[in-house]
């Protein structure tokens, strides 16, 4: 629970820093392309550590689909610099989602069978809460690049998605 807090309060922080900052001071496409890279690559992490702890069926289909999903995305996401001839610039809320990762993984990793099922998805719920909140109302409304636009409004349906399979998942496990 604390490193959810964690997490949810780093992006919290970012979203209320930013909305109370100028237009001026928004994120960069940069700095908008590390953070939206990171928190794939957040989750893929997460995924793969389920895949390898759990037993649970429905649990280890949806970390499957998470290293697939956020993979592509962060693929699609990678050719896209590329072609814009951009470097994603690290940034603190990257470096806050990166910690508060670190922290969840170490407590995620004490963690085995239905208390390890339990703590997995519930985390990815809200993860993918928070995220989808970032991308609604911070990094698509400061995107500047059309195409990186796209791929942050395709990604946060897919990640919708994925709140919405997590939160079964979660029902399933009560």
């Amino acid at each position: 629970m604390f490193t959810r807090t964690t997490t949810a309060l780093a992006i919290l922080c970012f979203l209320g820093g930013t909305s109370l900052m100028q237009a001026a001071d928004k994120p960069t496409d940069p700095q908008i392309a590390h953070i939206a890279y990171t928190a794939g690559t957040i989750d893929i992490e997460a995924a793969k550590l389920a895949i390898e702890k759990s037993k649970n069926k429905d649990v280890m289909a949806f970390a499957n689909d998470m290293v697939r999903d956020h993979e592509a995305v962060n693929k699609q996401a990678l050719d896209l610099v590329k072609k814009l001839k951009v470097t994603p610039e690290d940034n603190d809320t990257s470096r806050a989602l990166a910690k508060a990762a670190a922290a969840e993984k170490s407590k995620l990793s004490k963690l085995s069978g239905s208390a390890f099922d339990k703590a997995y998805v519930e985390n990815e719920v809200a993860y993918h809460k928070q995220v989808n909140g970032a991308l609604e109302t911070v990094l698509i409304p400061s995107a500047s690049n059309s195409e990186l636009k796209s791929l942050l409004e395709t990604g946060l349906k897919i990640f919708q998605g994925h709140e919405q399979h997590a939160e079964h998942v979660a029902s399933e496990l009560k």
